[in-house]
């Protein structure tokens, strides 16, 4: 039986966490254009940033892909050009531990840094320590989902979660296929949902920005001297007016 938190929570929650990513993001660069930005820190510690930036990014790209092949193309698909259902669980929790493992050491590393070095923990904001907690809660409910389900390889989300998912998208969601799930699938959804609505108002904003104008801007002209009167011109202090 579907109650009213079911209804709230996979067919209201969505949309209202979409609608605040969306108002935030439209106010965050009305407003506060530039704060628009990642605030690096590299300058104050380069070292441990060198590995875990990589880190945390591949594997977060790794990981974000492999959501959006497993939500969005249907077991019937991935079934129609040869791929067995065990084939498919076996490459998507392999490839989920790797990146979720990769994802959570790097922002392990990047954590670790902050903490420890002096300049970037002065330069750490309240905001930075309410991200990094919603952050590592999300990565490591998915990464718990994904063990949990490799021991017992008793349930095929996409079942489930992935036409809840795709049915958000025609404005007919399906409560009751969210509202069976396992506990955990239900508890990493309202996580990531959570980490979307407060993305505007942290640095992951910066996941938003592309260079896209570095594509249009004009060309830099640099006017060279002339080569015929280098060594011509009279040496004078850099104090005194030049009567050129």
């Amino acid at each position: 039986m579907i109650s009213p938190v079911d209804v709230f929570l996979w067919g209201a929650l969505p949309y209202i966490a979409v609608a605040i990513l969306v108002t935030g993001l439209i106010w965050r660069y009305r407003y506060d254009k530039f704060g628009w930005t990642t605030r690096s820190s590299e300058l104050y510690e380069s070292r441990l940033l060198r590995w875990g930036s990589p880190m945390f990014h591949i594997g977060l790209l790794v990981v974000l892909m492999g959501h959006l092949l497993g939500l969005f193309i249907p077991d019937s698909w991935t079934a129609a050009i040869g791929v067995s259902e065990t084939v498919y669980s076996f490459l998507a929790i392999s490839l989920g531990v790797a990146a979720g493992v990769l994802t959570y050491a790097g922002i392990a590393l990047l954590v670790w840094r902050r903490r420890t070095t002096g300049p970037v923990f002065l330069a750490t904001t309240v905001n930075d320590k309410f991200m990094y907690v919603f952050l590592v809660a999300a990565l490591t409910l998915g990464l718990a989902t994904t063990l949990i389900n490799a021991s017992t390889l008793h349930y095929n989300y996409r079942v489930d979660v992935s036409p809840w998912v795709r049915s958000l998208f025609v404005f007919q969601p399906e409560v009751a296929l969210m509202a069976r799930t396992p506990i955990e699938y239900r508890i990493h959804a309202i996580s990531g949902l959570v980490l979307f609505a407060i993305v505007p108002f942290t640095r992951l904003v910066h996941a938003f920005t592309a260079p896209v104008h570095y594509l249009f801007r004009p060309y830099i002209v640099y006017r060279a001297r002339d080569p015929r009167n280098i060594g011509t011109a009279a040496l004078r202090p850099g104090w005194k007016r030049s009567d050129v």
